[in-house]
């Protein structure tokens, strides 16, 4: 996800969907992995997404946990709840439907010496399976003391704690919670308290093989509302602004019961709006007009995984039926953008390195471009290698110095600027995000990627 910038006078809106087929490497300049995806993808009902939900949550405590436990040399881990206060990884963990912690809710994962993990939870209100209850009661007093039992029984080595001055995600254990923690520890155990950053990292960057099968169809949804949107069942030229179409999008949804993590936003370009080699990004907002180019940015999330996605449309002139030339030149070299980026993606290079040895690749491209990727699953600015960001297109201390792993998903995000003749050598920007997974030897979009332009006719 990305957020724009300025609001022209007036400009209106919108395309239809374009992608192909095909493999794709970074020395092929005909771009693969292209798709074009129509709308109406089928979308479960509330009720009926609690059965696989809870299916992927609990395959991934069984058989994901355990691993990354061991990886991170944790006995035990605790996740400490309070109601409306939730830990980040919360949700990730229980099963459906629960829409908020209870009174005080205790999540402890505890390794067996069998290399198994025991789910138990100390709280006044059972979670159900997979998780055990070790303690039930209404006594706040009395649950802090049976958290302090279940240590000392267990005796871990190393007790993991979500505190991190790195990722916010791994940093959910309030101050009163830890102050609380600490004053029911068995003596000697302080000690032994360890931040819980590694394992939730890798925890929520992980994606199972359950989920990578239904992942491609969460994408889809989003990619054929895109569609939608640009085109002429939402878009009338010079009447529809761009207001209206990221509020068709948000509407249309919130109608299928698909939560948005970020307000939609289109914009568009056109010659005499400047675009220029300083612009960080360029687009206004308005009326859309006919020769406009459109973009938009948009994200939602479905059985627990999200997306974030950007593609670019077209608004034909009287008299053209077909995009012009310089346009698909343009997107086709936003393509070979994205294959020297997932070029780069190698298992155990950081997200810096990705970046270096990309911009590096780019050098002699007849382009500008900004490379700021980054992972995505559980939420859509997911923990994870960071590749670049917009305004700091250099190495990132801490988040860009964690490793690519395997089975990890990220929204390849970015720009590449070019002159175009039919502007008058204005630039224009191609603004492209898709969601794809790296399995260990290449990156796979996960519902294809834009190679051809929506188009509004």
């Amino acid at each position: 996800m990305l957020k724009l910038i300025r609001t022209a006078a007036a400009i209106p809106l919108i395309a239809f969907a374009g992608v192909m087929a095909g493999p794709a490497t970074a020395d092929d300049h005909s771009p693969g992995q292209g798709r074009i995806v129509e709308p109406g993808a089928a979308v479960l009902t509330q009720r009926d997404r609690i059965e696989p939900e809870n299916q992927m949550v609990a395959d991934r405590l069984q058989n994901l946990l355990p691993q990354l436990m061991n990886e991170s040399g944790l006995d035990m881990w605790l996740v400490l709840n309070r109601e409306y206060a939730e830990d980040p990884v919360y949700f990730t963990l229980v099963p459906q439907p629960s829409f908020a912690a209870r009174r005080t809710t205790m999540l402890i994962f505890a390794r067996n010496a069998d290399g198994g993990v025991d789910f138990l939870s100390v709280n006044r209100y059972p979670l159900g399976e997979p998780f055990q209850v070790d303690w039930s009661g209404g006594d706040l007093d009395e649950q802090w003391k049976a958290l302090g039992e279940l240590i000392a029984e267990r005796d871990p080595e190393s007790i993991g704690i979500n505190t991190s001055r790195t990722w916010p995600e791994a940093d959910g254990l309030s101050h009163g919670l830890h102050k609380r923690l600490l004053e029911v520890l068995p003596e000697g155990f302080e000690d032994r308290l360890v931040s819980a950053e590694d394992l939730v990292v890798r925890w929520m960057e992980t994606r199972s093989e359950a989920e990578l099968e239904v992942y491609p169809h969460v994408v889809a949804l989003a990619r054929g509302v895109i569609a939608e949107a640009f085109s002429n069942r939402v878009i009338t030229p010079g009447v529809t602004t761009t207001d209206d179409v990221a509020w068709f999008i948000r509407d249309k949804f919130e109608s299928q019961g698909l939560p948005i993590w970020f307000m939609p936003y289109v914009n568009v370009q056109r010659p005499g709006e400047e675009c220029t080699a300083e612009s960080d990004f360029c687009g206004v907002e308005g009326v859309i007009h006919r020769g406009d180019v459109l973009h938009t940015d948009v994200g939602i999330c479905y059985l627990k995984l999200c997306t974030d996605t950007q593609e670019m449309g077209y608004v034909l002139k009287a008299g053209q039926d077909d995009v012009p030339d310089g346009l698909k030149k343009a997107l086709a070299e936003g393509n070979r953008w994205q294959d020297l980026l997932t070029a780069e993606f190698v298992t155990g290079r950081s997200g810096n390195q990705i970046l270096e040895a990309a911009q590096r690749a780019m050098t002699n491209e007849p382009w500008l471009h900004n490379i700021y990727t980054h992972p995505i699953g559980f939420v859509g600015h997911a923990p994870g290698p960071t590749i670049g960001m917009w305004d700091k297109p250099g190495a990132i201390p801490n988040t860009g110095d964690w490793p690519l792993h395997p089975n990890t998903a990220y929204a390849i995000e970015g720009n590449v600027m070019m002159p175009l003749d039919s502007w008058d050598d204005q630039h224009v920007q191609i603004k492209l995000e898709q969601s794809a997974y790296f399995d260990g030897q290449r990156v796979i979009y996960l519902a294809g990627r834009q190679t051809e332009w929506h188009v509004v006719r």
